[in-house]
């Protein structure tokens, strides 16, 4: 089989064509890493700038009350992710700036796609768009030319009838395509980390690892499904238009019903209703502007019994503070009750479209690509977790601070020192790590193994025992 490999190896970079195309194929693909890195540069840029911005405003807060920072607020801003010029995935779409303050929780606004001219079905030129879809084909056609090429001349027959084996021979030419998109492939990702090379860690050389492994697989499967119906089937003509059925229906066609069906099965709320819900249930609690409000009261009647005073001007610390604080605390359940609602929905969504990779690896790939990226919903869901946790401890300090910093209740001119501003601690996003990203596509993974070994089997088993006509 290795000369077989080397021979189809020597036909492949003799051919001047096949040469044209693989260099400004590379190139198109180094381009569009090198584009989308300039880009995650340019935001990874404007973010340290917008944050030193915005951490030098607010530590330069004086003459405030804790109420008053609390509606002043801050913003945050969603990172650039580990691989993102391979995959942007749901970036370019997903808002990036979120505003924390107090008495509500934001949504995520600013996507990119929402500030961009070009309304192209397929969008700008992206690595992850020539990887899926560009190269899969192009091996599709080289797959399908290596055997019906040889069909054509006899040359195939003539190797079978003195005594080489079918099985070899397919394999080989299965092993030399699969070969050639792996090259194309590991050169995009090599482009990626001479632009990372200061920044590469072994959590983006784990997580690359994957993601090579993951288009890997798909390229065999595409490579052996194609090679296999060269073979297999007499008239070129409906080996070819079968194949290009297959990975049209695989790219195209399925992954949009997939999704419809999906999104029927475990519909989401719409922005309207959802917002409506939370407000509804934000009003049955605790009214932190209104004083006489009736769950206000019963909390006031418990902050006096414990402090054993009969009335608001005689604590010893500000109730105003900690009406606020179980506003919040309230709100914060609201929040936990009707988010965990939509990332439960959206759970049930992924599990259903990562089962829906059983009857096509695209799909699997799609996951497993984005997952591998740090584009995917998991990450930008566990983003914007992390700024809620960071909302409300950034709001009970502040809370805090109106309570027990010094002022009496009714006191609302009293402001806190600039140095309690500056103690409150600026937002920092933890990225997930790769242990904790396995899991969450261990399926898509099993689901493209699986793949790759049907097609194994059938190219060895179907390919053993026939005729090569």
């Amino acid at each position: 089989m290795r000369d077989i490999i080397k021979n189809e190896w020597y036909y492949l970079i003799r051919n001047r064509v096949l040469q044209i195309v693989s260099i400004g194929f590379i190139f198109i693909l180094s381009l569009a890493v090198y584009l989308g890195e300039i880009q995650s540069d340019n935001q990874r840029k404007q973010y340290d700038v917008s944050k030193k911005q915005l951490r030098d405003s607010w530590e330069s807060l004086d003459s405030i009350s804790p109420h008053g920072a609390a509606h002043y607020g801050t913003y945050v801003f969603k990172p650039t992710n580990l691989l993102s010029s391979l995959d942007e995935g749901i970036n370019s779409v997903a808002g990036n700036v979120l505003r924390v303050e107090g008495h509500v929780q934001n949504e995520i606004v600013y996507s990119e796609s929402s500030q961009m001219q070009a309304v192209s079905k397929f969008g700008k030129l992206k690595s992850s768009l020539l990887l899926q879809y560009v190269l899969p084909l192009f091996l599709l056609f080289l797959a399908f030319n290596s055997v019906s090429s040889e069909k054509q001349s006899g040359r195939l027959k003539l190797l079978v009838l003195q005594g080489e084996r079918p099985v070899k021979l397919i394999m080989g030419k299965v092993i030399s395509v699969w070969l050639y998109g792996i090259i194309l492939m590991i050169a995009t990702v090599v482009v990626h980390f001479i632009l990372n090379f200061s920044t590469f860690s072994t959590e983006m050389a784990g997580r690359l690892l994957f993601f090579c492994l993951s288009y890997g697989m798909y390229y065999f499967i595409v490579s052996g499904l194609t090679v296999y119906f060269s073979a297999r089937w007499k008239n070129a003509t409906v080996a070819l238009t079968s194949m290009l059925g297959i990975w049209i229906l695989w790219t195209i066609f399925l992954p949009s019903i997939v999704l419809s069906t999906v999104d029927n099965w475990h519909k989401l709320p719409s922005r309207n209703t959802f917002q409506t819900a939370m407000k509804e249930d934000r009003s049955k609690g605790i009214d932190g502007h209104n004083p006489k409000d009736e769950r206000g009261e019963k909390l006031k009647e418990e902050t006096l019994k414990k402090y054993g005073v009969d009335s608001l001007i005689q604590l010893p610390i500000n109730f105003d503070g900690i009406r606020m604080q179980a506003d919040e605390e309230y709100g914060n359940k609201v929040w936990d009750k009707h988010f965990g609602g939509l990332r439960s929905v959206l759970e049930k969504q992924k599990k259903c479209y990562q089962i829906a990779g059983t009857i096509s690896p695209f799909i699997a790939l799609q996951n497993t690509s984005m997952g591998f990226s740090g584009t995917d919903n998991f990450h930008h869901q566990e983003f914007l977790i992390q700024v809620e946790d960071y909302r409300r401890r950034f709001i009970k300090s502040l809370n805090d601070e109106h309570a027990f910093g010094g002022s009496k209740t009714g006191d609302w001119s009293w402001y806190a020192q600039n140095d309690f501003f500056k103690s409150i601690p600026d937002y920092e996003y933890y990225s997930q790590s790769l242990s904790t990203v396995l899991p969450n596509y261990f399926l898509d993974f099993i689901v493209l193994i699986a793949w790759t070994t049907i097609v194994g089997l059938l190219l060895f088993f179907g390919i053993k025992n026939m005729r090569i006509v």
